[in-house]
């Protein structure tokens, strides 16, 4: 309570004392009627105005209560994290926000998760020595790899960071053993079955199954530091060119993926052997048909 409201408590129970209307206090003081009640309602409750302007700043410096989330919810978020096996609280919020229009910030989702689960430090993360980002200098040596969420549907997407040669692979769960599948699709379909380096970001995605079967496609994994798009760039930008000429930001359910890989895969044609890019000097598409 500011010196202002300090004096102004003061004047109403003052005129209080001397028999003038609650209104009229309020219109003279310039402040709502349910306000001055409401001091003077305390002061009569206090004893005194000063021990009532105590008492709000002893209420003031009371750490408010945490909100309390029902049980019911919390086996949400355990179950979500069991079902996407292992995902992070953004992807747990997107799912919950989805499936049962329940919002939770982040922060409270990871706090929720902390009474099952024993999670990683963040320090140790942001510390992690993970080198510098690969460069390439000739086809086959760096492939990035990414997902996009698509409604009920996400889209795997990777990307020769050199020749841009690109790949798009349709499913309707974001799990591990989804991203081993792209691998197995992709890897023979567009690179050629092997590259030197596969980097992603730390999505449960690139987890469990993943990690045990990149070591079939590549001589090395890398993940990408979080928070840092530059390390991402080259997949990133193909994201926005696959949603902007190809499915939008529309969202889909799963059992429309057998009208969308069509779609898909003349946007992909489009992409190599039609759409010039960017990249090269002078302008061409990725591929050539000869």
């Amino acid at each position: 309570m500011d010196m202002e409201t300090m004096t102004l408590v003061t004047l109403a129970w003052e005129l209080h004392q001397q028999g003038m209307p609650t209104l009229r206090i309020a219109k003279q003081l310039g402040k709502h009627r349910e306000t001055i009640g409401l001091w003077l309602a305390g002061i009569q409750q206090a004893g005194s105005v000063l021990a009532f302007i105590e008492h709000y700043h002893q209420a003031k410096r009371k750490p408010r209560p945490k909100r309390q989330v029902p049980i019911s919810v919390k086996q949400q978020v355990w179950a979500l994290r069991e079902r996407e096996e292992g995902c992070c609280g953004q992807k747990i919020a997107y799912f919950l926000e989805a499936e049962q229009g329940i919002k939770l910030s982040v922060p409270k989702i990871y706090e929720i998760l902390a009474e099952r689960y024993t999670l990683r430090s963040k320090g140790k993360q942001k510390n992690q020595k993970r080198g510098p980002v690969p460069q390439a200098t000739a086809p086959r040596q760096v492939v990035q790899i990414d997902s996009i969420h698509l409604g009920a549907v996400f889209a795997f997407t990777a990307i020769d960071i050199y020749s841009r040669e690109a790949d798009v692979w349709l499913s309707g769960t974001l799990t591990g053993r989804d991203g081993a599948l792209f691998l197995a699709h992709c890897m023979p379909r567009r690179f050629d079955g092997f590259v030197e380096l596969i980097q992603t970001d730390g999505g449960a995605e690139f987890e469990a199954e993943f990690l045990e079967v990149w070591p079939t496609w590549c001589d090395r994994h890398r993940i990408a530091r979080p928070y840092k798009k530059n390390e991402q760039s080259y997949i990133e930008s193909f994201n926005r060119t696959f949603r902007s000429e190809c499915l939008g930001w529309h969202k889909y359910q799963t059992e429309q993926i057998p009208l969308l890989v069509p779609i898909v895969e003349h946007f992909l044609d489009r992409y190599h052997y039609h759409r010039p890019h960017l990249a090269f000097e002078p302008m061409r598409p990725p591929l050539n048909r000869s």
